[in-house]
C-alpha cells in the first residue's frame, strides 16, 4: 500500500473515528485503526466490537492495499506535523513508513484480516431526518440514561419510530427524558430499538447542525451515514419498559416557572444539600415555592421564588440534580411543573410545546 495526502487529508478521517479505538484492550488489533486504500479513496475505520466508525477521503493511491495501525500513534504523529505538509504512508513488509519533509516514522501493522469489520446490516427500514433534529433528539435526552445499571437495557436509549414520527426515551428508574421530532416521510408500523450508551454519546458528537443523516435499522444493528462518515452500532438486545405508563396523565396542578430564576434557585440550595442524596424539599403554595435543603453537618439553606400557582399547598422532595439537568435541556424562558400530589412524579415540560417531556420520581426526606 503507497499513498500520499496533506497532513490534514489524513488527520480529519483518523480524528473521526479516534473515539471508538481504546488504548489498552484484550484484543491488541482494536488498539489499531483500518487503513484501506483503493480507487484513489483511503477509509479510516475504528471499532470497539460495539461501535464502528468509518470516514472516507479523496486522495492519491499509488498502490492500493489494507493494513492495521496504532489509532493513537498515528493520530499524535500527525497532529505534530506542520499544516500543510505532504504525507506519504508506505506499507514495508510488516511496517508503514510516513514520511513528512525531513520527518520519518515507523509503525508496526496487524494483518487487515484480523480486524473485525461489520458487514451489511441489512435494514428493515431506513429514516431520513435533519442532523440537527437527531442531535436535538439526544441532546434533550441522554442524560437520563442509566450508567452500569444490572438492568442492561436501561445503559442506552430507545429509538421509536411509528407514523410520521421519530421518539428518543431515556430513563435510569428514578427519572426519565422523552422528545420527539418529525420524520421527513411517514413510516408503516411502528419500530423499536435500544442504542447503547457509548453508541448515542458518539452519534451526539458526530452529529452536526447541517445536512441530512440516513439511519438505517436493523436485525442487530444501526448504521448512520453523516456526510464521509458512516457509524455503525450493536442493539441492546432487551425490552425497554413502557415508558407511557410512567408519564403522569392526571397532573391537575401546575406550576408556571421562570426557569432561568428558578435553575438558579435550585444552583443555590443545592450547595447545602446531602452531597451522596442530593435531596431538595420544595414547599408549593399560591404563588410562591419555597426550597429547602439540609445535610448530616446539620447545615441548611432555604430560598423562595414567585410562580405561577393556584392550588392547595404541597410538600415534596427530589434529587436536585435531576430537577437540574431537565432544566438545563429546556431553551424556552419559563417551564411548567404539573403534580399529582406529594407522592405522586412530577412531569416537566416546556412553556411552548418542544417535543420533549421530563418525569422526576420524588424522593422522601
Amino acid at each position: 500500500m503507497k499513498v500520499t495526502a496533506t497532513r490534514e487529508e489524513i488527520l480529519g478521517p483518523v480524528q473521526n473515528v479516534i473515539g471508538v479505538v481504546e488504548r489498552r484492550q484484550t484484543m491488541p488489533v482494536l488498539s489499531n485503526v483500518l487503513l484501506s486504500a483503493r480507487n484513489n479513496r483511503l477509509s479510516v475505520t475504528g471499532t470497539d466490537l460495539e461501535v464502528e466508525l468509518v470516514s472516507a477521503v479523496t486522495i492519491t493511491v499509488s498502490a492500493p492495499g489494507e493494513l492495521t495501525v496504532p489509532g493513537r500513534k498515528l493520530l499524535d504523529i500527525l497532529r505534530s506535523l506542520p499544516e500543510g505538509v505532504s504525507v506519504t504512508l508506505t506499507s514495508e513488509a510488516d511496517r508503514v513508513v510516513v514520511r513528512a519533509g525531513r520527518s520519518r516514522f515507523t509503525l508496526s501493522t496487524l494483518p487487515a484480516a484480523e480486524f473485525p469489520v461489520i458487514d451489511e446490516i441489512n435494514p428493515q427500514q431506513v429514516l431520513k431526518l435533519p442532523q440537527a433534529a437527531f442531535r436535538r433528539l439526544i441532546d434533550k435526552t441522554h442524560f437520563s440514561m442509566a450508567q452500569q445499571d444490572v438492568r442492561y437495557y436501561l445503559n442506552g436509549m430507545l429509538l421509536e419510530s411509528e407514523g410520521g414520527k421519530l421518539r428518543a426515551v431515556a430513563t435510569d428508574g428514578h427519572r426519565l427524558a422523552l422528545c420527539e421530532t418529525t420524520l421527513t416521510e411517514r413510516v408503516t408500523g411502528k419500530q423499536q430499538v435500544i442504542l447503547p450508551r457509548k453508541g448515542v454519546l458518539e452519534l451526539q458528537r458526530m452529529l452536526g447542525e447541517e445536512g441530512e443523516v440516513e439511519f438505517s435499522i436493523g436485525t442487530n444493528h444501526v448504521r448512520c451515514q453523516i456526510g464521509d462518515i458512516r457509524f455503525t452500532s450493536k442493539l441492546i438486545d432487551g425490552r425497554f419498559p413502557e415508558y407511557g405508563r410512567v408519564i403522569p396523565s392526571n397532573a391537575n396542578r401546575v406550576i408556571d416557572a421562570d426557569r432561568g430564576i428558578l435553575r438558579q434557585s435550585l444552583q443555590r440550595t443545592a450547595i447545602l444539600s446531602n452531597e451522596k442524596y442530593r435531596g431538595i424539599r420544595l414547599n408549593i403554595k399560591p404563588n410562591l415555592l419555597t426550597l429547602q435543603a439540609h445535610n448530616p453537618e446539620q447545615e441548611e439553606a432555604e430560598d423562595q421564588l414567585e410562580v405561577g400557582y393556584s392550588g392547595e399547598e404541597i410538600e415534596i422532595g427530589f434529587n436536585v440534580t435531576y430537577l437540574l439537568e431537565a432544566l438545563s435541556a429546556i431553551d424556552t424562558e419559563h417551564v411548567n411543573f404539573a403534580l399529582t400530589d406529594a407522592n405522586s412524579s412530577c412531569l416537566i415540560t416546556a412553556s411552548e410545546a418542544d417535543g420533549a417531556k421530563y418525569v422526576v420520581m420524588p424522593m422522601r426526606l
